[in-house]
């Protein structure tokens, strides 16, 4: 209502710029002005000759002159245009109030948008809310992707992103639409299957089960979809089955791999058994060819050596992280607990220690 009422005062103001013109009369010709002048200049010569101020010549040669003008004035009147002309200012008053507002709607009706809907207030908050900067750069992919669904970079760009908003739903879609036009890769089948499992709510479902089968068609060493074929058998209750794949992921894997803690964390929750915990690469190749007795033993001496050393020299943040995360992979959690004690302690007048010690212990799941 108020738009509309700002349009008619627009409106308004248009039309009385046009009439406002037209409504005043024409001023009066500068000739006739002209003329009374002139006339009173002769009445004036008439005097001066009377009372003797200038001679008869003198007063000839300016009567001359004068006259001269006034009859150039006086045509000059003649030339004028009819001082007004009631006729053509009425017809422009018509088209002025009457003409300009039908111009002013057929032009809105051809151009403008009549019949487009209201934009609620909170949508056009919401869209244009600084703070959402992901979620504003989402609508723009999918609405690319909505024209062109054959993109294939646009997929693989939106999928993770929508994983990481929690949408499993459309994840699972890019996902598959990225897989469809982009290529299919060990690496997209584990995140298609990653996005299926979060979708049924961690629950490794046989579609998803299947995806991570063809990764490791693909490429037999892919992490994740390892791991998540040991979850499936966990889940399925072979136990023994999810053990064996953590345990075979644990020999092959370099000792600085990331996921390293997560997978050492689910062979304990299986009653896996110890496995040699993350303390180089030397000691992981002299225990592969060993038994399980003689590993066992092996690693329970490493860690000892590694636990006295720390008692020595207690400044090794690394080395107190990793005498914990082989405490947790033997199932001594008591033990990690002490040892994270012990380490505190021993770094408590260093900051920048403790900070790297308390943020590599958020890994180890041992609470605060």
């Amino acid at each position: 209502m108020t738009l509309w009422f700002v349009f008619a005062l627009m409106t308004v103001a248009a039309i009385f710029a046009i009439l406002w013109p037209l409504s005043r009369g024409s001023s009066a010709p500068a000739g006739g002005s002209e003329a009374v002048v002139y006339r009173d200049q002769l009445a004036e010569i008439d005097r001066d000759v009377s009372a003797g101020l200038i001679g008869v010549s003198e007063a000839e040669a300016a009567r001359v002159e004068i006259g001269r003008r006034l009859l150039a004035a006086a045509d000059g009147a003649r030339d004028l245009p009819p001082r007004s002309n009631l006729g053509l200012r009425r017809a422009s008053a018509i088209v002025a109030l009457v003409g300009l507002p039908i111009a002013a709607v057929t032009l809105y009706l051809a151009l403008g948008s009549p019949f487009l809907g209201d934009f609620p207030l909170a949508s056009r908050t919401r869209t244009a809310d600084v703070n959402q900067p992901l979620d504003n750069m989402v609508a723009q992919v999918e609405a690319h992707l909505e024209k062109n669904p054959t993109d294939g970079r646009g997929w693989t760009v939106l999928a993770p992103v929508l994983a990481r908003l929690s949408r499993w739903d459309d994840a699972v879609r890019a996902y598959r639409n990225s897989i469809t036009y982009a290529g299919d890769s060990a690496d997209r089948r584990s995140d298609l299957g990653e996005a299926l499992a979060a979708a049924a709510g961690g629950v490794v479902t046989a579609e998803a089960k299947a995806e991570f089968e063809r990764a490791l068609a693909q490429s037999a060493d892919e992490p994740r979809a390892n791991y998540y074929l040991g979850l499936a058998a966990e889940q399925d209750g072979r136990r023994t089955d999810a053990a064996t794949i953590w345990r075979t992921m644990l020999a092959k894997a370099p000792a600085d791999a990331p996921w390293r803690t997560l997978v050492q964390a689910a062979l304990t929750r299986v009653g896996g058994g110890p496995v040699a915990p993350t303390l180089s690469n030397d000691a992981m190749a002299a225990a592969k060819d060993m038994n399980e007795n003689d590993r066992g033993a092996m690693i329970r001496g490493m860690v000892d050596r590694l636990a006295t050393r720390l008692k020595q020299n207690g400044d090794d943040v690394e080395g107190w992280l990793r005498l914990m995360r082989a405490y947790m992979v033997m199932g001594d959690r008591d033990k990690a607990a002490s040892a994270l004690v012990e380490a505190r302690q021993a770094v408590a007048n260093d900051t920048e220690r403790l900070r790297q010690l308390n943020e590599g212990v958020k890994n180890l799941g041992l609470g605060g």
